[in-house]
């Protein structure tokens, strides 16, 4: 079987309604990203990054997975799929995708503060947390990564793309580092595959498919195919 890697960005989450980061009038306009996202805006007020992840937590109950997340788990018949996803929400686990690589953490986990490996998967009706949350004898900070904070999934990821017979990203602005720079470890020869409503410039090499993740994972479904067909 072909090993299918699919990189995912915020696009794909958006028709789910979640607000991505550059969304007007999302969740992210009503906080400045460095005060809720980063190393030093946790260490500087604690209190409120708890209260920004526990309206996260919340606008997620309300989304369910849509037909893109769906037509990935579909693509599992035809292929070895690997999802690599810049996401923090749980809409692929929801969905049904087998394997899942998640780089910037996970909204409905939390991991200790004195020891990183010690992390807790919160249940949907009690998911809020603040400074005082003890689990385990433990404090606990959002299982997310922080601006300012390394990426520890990013040496996986590169490996899992490195031997990939298929790469496709789906629904990123390609400028968010250094999920952005995965393009770069895809092997000569393989082929590539972007879908985004508003591509950003890639290799000449890569086929765009300029449509909605939902449109694109079907157009791109049967792309596949055909080119399997012709083996």
């Amino acid at each position: 079987m072909k090993k299918l890697v699919i990189s995912t960005g915020a696009g794909i989450s958006a028709e789910s309604g979640i607000s991505t980061f550059r969304d007007a009038g999302g969740l992210w306009e009503q906080y400045p990203v460095m005060d809720v996202c980063s190393a030093d805006g946790f260490a500087r007020n604690p209190s409120l990054v708890h209260k920004f992840y526990n309206e996260r937590r919340k606008q997620l109950q309300s989304c369910s997975p849509n037909a893109a997340h769906y037509g990935l788990v579909d693509l599992e018949k035809y292929f070895d799929v690997t999802v690599i996803t810049q996401n923090v929400d749980d809409l692929h686990e929801r969905a049904g995708s087998s394997k899942i690589l998640h780089l910037h953490g996970e909204l409905m986990k939390v991991r200790a503060l004195d020891d990183e490996s010690r992390v807790y998967t919160l249940r949907p009706e009690a998911c809020e947390t603040t400074p005082e949350t003890v689990i385990d004898g433990h404090h606990v900070r959002p299982h997310i990564v922080f601006f300012q904070e390394a990426v520890p999934n990013f040496e996986p990821a590169t490996q899992v793309v490195s031997e990939a017979d298929i790469f496709v990203i789906i629904g990123t602005s390609l400028a968010v580092y250094p999920a952005a720079s995965l393009l770069n470890y895809v092997r000569p020869g393989v082929p590539v595959y972007y879908i985004d409503p508003n591509p950003a410039g890639v290799p000449q090499s890569v086929t765009v498919i300029k449509a909605k993740a939902s449109e694109g994972v079907a157009i791109l479904t049967q792309m596949l195919l055909k080119e399997e067909e012709k083996k």
